[in-house]
């Protein structure tokens, strides 16, 4: 391995106070993968207890949206529970998976404690496959390979029950039906995403076929790209044109997060069919005061709440992509200037790596 970087930012190797939460573990694989673990375990926790918080508040007499629900909405429209006519029939399965988040989440939070506090501080000497530098771009790129893996297996279960499971809600014909034919022609799929199909973008889609196909190809994109990854090393470009530190890592997590927020936004303000408006309320209007909102009149529907949650997020996020991409590029902000390069060049016949002069 060609020698790196030896900083991931400015300041890199300073002790942190106790707030400063992660960047206290930035060289403790160990314990950062506690806290990763504990943030899951907090995540299906939160995931369960609120999901039977709005059961014991849920009145199946009222219409979902008017409840002020956000996670009973999105089971329904993934057909559990629900009859002809959008009515819903059977809240036990909303029960039970409320419970099997709970008793998840248990499991991750021990797994959290266990490596925060009892665990091996490093992982590299004792399990060398989990371990890793930040600066060594194979083992980064595997890493990438192994989430992108996972996202297509989590693509491939809606598929599995759309199509196997006792299928999704349909709004048009408003019940649960199997998709037993989901289109597979990319020229069909693919044009949702390039504009050619309807006109919200990919918000445009209206059936179900093409959602469950668009899945089917997610799915095989991600773990097509995942196992490339996996198997591969970055090519030269690559390692010269991305900063390989574990605060670059993060602010390229956070900016697609902001990216994936966003669109969610845009989806499901305007888009009937995947998020229903038995469950969710009707589409909603763009406008813009100070800052850009989604509503539909007076009405404080879930989708008002789902669609407005989710640019704020977005928003914040993209701050702290740039506020952390900036730190990563070698950007000082007690200094108001670049004090040190982290980006770093690759001479392809020694393959030797140096560091650009700053600018």
């Amino acid at each position: 391995m060609s020698n790196m970087v030896a900083k991931s930012f400015p300041g890199e190797g300073k002790s942190f106070p106790w707030w400063a939460g992660n960047a206290r573990l930035t060289n403790l694989s160990g314990r950062l993968l506690g806290a990763h673990v504990a943030h899951a375990g907090l995540i299906v926790l939160w995931a369960g207890a609120y999901t039977l918080f709005e059961l014991s508040r849920f009145n199946p007499e009222q219409p979902m949206y008017e409840q002020g629900l956000i996670l009973l909405p999105n089971l329904a429209r993934l057909g559990f529970g629900v009859g002809a006519g959008g009515q819903i029939v059977d809240t036990y399965s909303y029960f039970a998976i409320g419970v099997i988040h709970l008793i998840s989440s248990a499991f991750l939070g021990f797994g959290g404690i266990f490596h925060s506090l009892k665990g091996p501080e490093t992982l590299e000497e004792r399990t060398p496959f989990f371990g890793y530098r930040w600066e060594d771009a194979d083992k980064m790129t595997t890493i990438l390979g192994i989430h992108l893996t996972l996202l297509g297996l989590g693509a491939a279960l809606l598929v599995a029950k759309a199509m196997y499971f006792s299928g999704l809600y349909d709004t048009t014909i408003q019940n649960v039906r199997v998709i037993s034919n989901p289109t597979l022609n990319p020229a069909t799929i693919f044009g949702y995403l390039f504009g050619v199909n309807g006109k919200n973008w990919i918000a445009g889609v209206d059936n179900l076929e093409d959602v469950v196909g668009g899945h089917i190809w997610v799915s095989i994109l991600c773990i097509g790209g995942g196992f490339w990854h996996i198997s591969t090393q970055p090519f030269p470009w690559a390692k010269r044109l991305f900063v390989w530190s574990g605060e670059a890592y993060l602010s390229y997590s956070l900016g697609a997060l902001a990216l994936m927020g966003f669109i969610a936004t845009y989806f499901v303000s305007v888009n009937t069919l995947v998020y229903p408006e038995e469950f969710f309320g009707p589409a909603l209007n763009i406008g813009f005061e100070q800052f850009p909102y989604f509503h539909r009149g007076e009405m404080l529907t879930s989708r008002v709440w789902l669609a407005n949650a989710h640019f704020w997020l977005a928003f914040f996020l993209l701050q702290g992509h740039i506020w952390h991409a900036l730190r990563a590029a070698g950007f000082d902000f007690r200094q108001g200037k670049v004090v040190e390069a982290t980006r770093e060049d690759i001479q392809p016949e020694s393959r030797q790596v140096a560091m650009n002069p700053a600018s």
